[in-house]
């Protein structure tokens, strides 16, 4: 039986909902809920200093994708679209949206906060468990594929998780994947792994963690070819996907002695710093290897047959 709500002009499709909330930030999330529902995100902003709040209700969450040229007439499929940072974006580039949410209170933030947008439906329950027959000219997976092995229970979840996102593309249709890079320079500097919160872990392999994982762009770009995409096109967020205030490209990188101490300022969490950043940077620029340490990739890949 279909179970809908409507917010706004977005409709809320709980029919796959099991009841659990599995992922949240905790109770500031009843906050940020509160602040769409008011209509006062530019007012939290300026006076919620939490983490959470500037990281979900940021405006700058919107650099990642808003310069790319999608056809207007395109669909697309946002798998994991959390509190709906990229979703404004989508929904005024394309035609329709379709997010999927496994936490229903993020589902009800990115609703509210997104109401007047009466091209965006969201399915709130585990991808796994859903029956979206619908093919899409994009699917996104922004912040997601990491968490494939705390969510897809099979002896090689990563690779089975981006296998079952091709059968929502149409042929030719791409895929859109933001994630951090395991060696990003951040990560020898002293920042703690994004997802596990301890040093050096993605450097040192996830000893201890099966559940979570980032890679490498030798690992990501075989990972992707194993599961069936290929022609890749990469990009490189900077300082990362989170809160990107450029966009490199292999057609467009960083010149040498362009990065200063200014440009590498982290909010989310306390860190060590074992070395100058800018500096290092600039030496990796200088080497050729700003893709190998670039703290985040962005990646289109197509679905099919290499070109």
């Amino acid at each position: 039986m279909n179970n809908y709500e409507i917010i706004g002009k977005v409709k809320l499709d709980m029919t796959h909902y099991n009841g659990k909330d599995v992922y949240s930030d905790g109770d500031v999330e009843n906050d940020i809920l509160a602040y769409c529902k008011q209509g006062c995100i530019q007012e939290a902003l300026l006076n919620d200093t939490r983490w959470p709040v500037f990281y979900h209700l940021s405006p700058i969450r919107e650099n990642l994708l808003n310069w790319f040229p999608f056809q207007s007439n395109a669909t697309v499929l946002e798998i994991g679209m959390g509190c709906g940072a990229i979703t404004g974006a989508l929904c005024k580039s394309v035609s329709q949206v379709e997010g999927v949410e496994i936490s229903p209170r993020r589902a009800e933030i990115a609703a509210w906060r997104h109401k007047n947008c009466e091209n965006l439906i969201i399915h709130v329950g585990n991808l796994n468990d859903m029956n979206i027959t619908k093919k899409f000219d994009y699917v996104t997976l922004i912040g997601v594929l990491e968490y494939a092995g705390s969510f897809t229970h099979t002896s090689d979840p990563y690779k089975d998780f981006l296998q079952a996102c091709r059968q929502y593309l149409k042929p030719g249709g791409q895929l859109i994947i933001a994630i951090e890079n395991k060696f990003g320079l951040k990560y020898w500097s002293g920042a703690r792994e994004d997802h596990t919160g301890k040093i050096f872990d993605g450097i040192t392999g996830y000893k201890d963690n099966d559940k979570v994982r980032t890679f490498s762009k030798p690992e990501l770009e075989k990972l992707l070819n194993d599961s069936g995409f290929y022609n890749l096109e990469w990009y490189y967020p900077f300082p990362d996907y989170k809160l990107p205030h450029r966009v490199y490209s292999d057609e467009y990188l960083p010149t040498a002695g362009v990065f200063e101490d200014k440009h590498f300022i982290y909010y989310d969490m306390e860190r060590y710093v074992l070395f100058n950043e800018a500096d290092a940077m600039n030496e990796i620029v200088t080497s050729g290897l700003f893709d190998m340490f670039s703290n985040s990739f962005l990646v289109y890949c197509s679905n099919g047959e290499k070109e």
